[in-house]
């Protein structure tokens, strides 16, 4: 999910011009009672301030719809397929399902956090009908990119990468290496084996893969999730999700 204050800058920026559009507009005579006078267009803006709201809503629905639409054609493009490359996805469920829910997270990623209650429980109801990938994004710093190895590290341990994901999800606090190794040892790790195996060459090839296909699909935050081949940015709950692979 973008950071806050990029959306502010967003809505700012949007403010400031719809505030150029309307003095251009009212410099042309196109507003009914000013003359193209700064005083006069001021009063008018004063006097309507709803058009400010309106002009900026309504470039927020277009970006939004030219996003979504530069997000599906970048999906598209690359292929399904490449997100459910087990050298970089942790990946369960049939192959042959209808349903595909991908999320590229970050474990330090509060909003990845915000959506666990919900991924986990869909992931129980649908494991036998939905294929999932998982794939870890380290974009908050170091400590992220070592519980990225320590989670793709966790794969040589049959059946750990779940339990991992969804110890260190659970965390209050930013993850650091302590915390790491203890959440690992609380899932069932053998972590002697796993800080060997995090040293492994392909640890850093799928790291560095995995950041490769998010620049190419436009990914640039996390939780980011493609359900059904549609990529949808930020937070999911019960309902998000519900809706989400309904309209898919």
């Amino acid at each position: 999910m973008r950071d806050w204050t990029s959306v502010a800058a967003g809505a700012i920026g949007g403010a400031l011009l719809g505030v150029v559009i309307v003095f251009a507009a009212a410099h042309q005579g196109w507003l009914p009672g000013t003359s193209g006078s700064a005083a006069n267009i001021r009063g008018y803006l004063l006097s309507h301030p709803e058009l400010l709201a309106e002009m900026t809503d309504r470039l927020q629905t277009q970006q939004e719809a030219a996003d979504r639409a530069k997000a599906a054609d970048a999906v598209k493009k690359i292929g399904m397929n490449a997100f459910f490359d087990p050298r970089i996805a942790y990946i369960t469920g049939p192959a042959d399902a209808k349903k595909t829910v991908v999320e590229f997270y970050d474990y330090n990623c509060p909003y990845c956090r915000l959506s666990l209650p919900a991924m986990e429980k869909f992931h129980e109801q649908h494991k036998n009908d939905t294929r999932f990938a998982f794939i870890v994004f380290p974009i908050r710093g170091p400590d992220s990119v070592l519980a990225a190895r320590a989670a793709l590290a966790s794969r040589l341990q049959p059946d750990k990468y779940m339990a991992l994901y969804s110890t260190l999800m659970k965390e209050n606090e930013p993850v650091d290496e302590a915390m790491i190794y203890a959440d690992a040892k609380k899932a069932g790790l053998d972590v002697i084996k796993l800080k060997l195996d995090m040293q492994r060459p392909e640890i850093d090839a799928a790291i560095a893969a995995s950041k490769a296909l998010a620049a190419r699909a436009g990914i640039d935050g996390t939780p980011t999730f493609i359900i059904n081949g549609v990529m949808h940015p930020g937070a999911v709950d019960d309902e998000t999700l519900k809706t989400l692979t309904a309209e898919s």
